[in-house]
């Protein structure tokens, strides 16, 4: 779990990200899921956009990832989600509490 001082801190290192992904009328499947995985074992860090034409609303979609990939929500807003995992290759240190 992440601390609230952990989740400010990578809010500001989202901001000069792009979207990795996103999720459309398709909705989340499981070759979705791996690539997200992949991408948060990579980066650590991951924008998501949710389209308005996405079967489920943003908070389920960002719960069905987090549960599969065993990340964090750090910050939703609007249809944009941002997660966290940490990797085996550290590229954030976080702060501590």
């Amino acid at each position: 779990m992440i601390s609230n001082k952990q989740k400010v801190f990578l809010r500001g290192k989202a901001n000069s990200l792009s979207s990795f992904f996103q999720v459309g009328k398709e909705g989340i499947n499981k070759n979705l899921l791996i690539s997200i995985n992949n991408a948060l074992e990579a980066n650590e860090l991951i924008k998501i956009n949710v389209l308005k034409t996405a079967p489920q609303n943003t908070r389920e979609i960002a719960l069905d990832i987090c549960s599969y990939t065993k990340a964090e929500i750090v910050q939703i807003i609007g249809h944009t989600i941002i997660i966290y995992k940490v990797s085996k290759n550290k590229i954030y240190d976080l702060p501590k509490d």
